[in-house]
């Protein structure tokens, strides 16, 4: 909430994402055990198991989405009093960009991919529990678009009209994809209220 320029969107992100994650392993644990749910016991515990994975991973892409805008902040600073230096700096921006473009689309992609084990917490854990795998989908959702919103943000400082458009299109298909996702996440939700 200061006026530094990070951590930003990007690192909001990852915590989001880190949130929805642990919602994934809190379903996971309140299923796993419990009788009635024997026959669903080892896909409860590779759901979870992948979240408590996932969930160290998005905490660190926070972390090094943070830094990588940082590295853009600092290659604008560079100084440019020559045509040497101007070069070096506008090579350094550059490569800046593409940095902190790379990181949120891990983590958009990474996100979208978990969103498939929200919809199996949400769909086979304690029914008890359904509002959680929603919500751990919700929030994996939320967490792609800012996160690709980021990646659109720093493509769009590109020099290279190529190569910005190509993760402009790795965006597009990560948000068609997490839009069906997270129609199943809730479909599968609406169907634990009706039982």
């Amino acid at each position: 909430a200061s006026d530094a320029a990070t951590p930003g969107g990007g690192a909001a992100a990852g915590l989001a994402a880190a949130t929805g994650a642990g919602l994934i392993s809190m379903v996971g644990r309140l299923t796993l055990g419990k009788p009635g749910f024997e026959d669903i016991e080892d896909r409860m515990r590779a759901v979870t198991d992948r979240a408590d994975a996932e969930r160290g991973a998005f905490l660190e892409l926070a972390d090094r989405d943070a830094r990588a805008f940082d590295a853009v902040l600092q290659a604008f600073r560079l100084p440019k009093q020559t045509d040497e230096e101007r070069a070096a700096r506008t090579l350094r921006i550059q490569e800046a960009y593409e940095g902190a473009a790379a990181v949120p689309l891990e983590l958009a992609g990474r996100a979208v991919d978990l969103m498939e084990q929200a919809e199996d917490a949400t769909a086979m854990g304690n029914p008890n529990t359904a509002s959680d795998g929603y919500s751990a989908g919700s929030l994996l959702f939320a967490s792609a678009l800012a996160a690709m919103a980021n990646v659109r943000i720093n493509a769009a400082g590109l020099s290279d009209p190529a190569k910005g458009q190509a993760l402009v299109d790795r965006c597009d298909a990560l948000r068609e994809r997490a839009d069906a996702l997270l129609g199943q996440v809730e479909e599968a939700f609406l169907l634990r209220l009706a039982t």
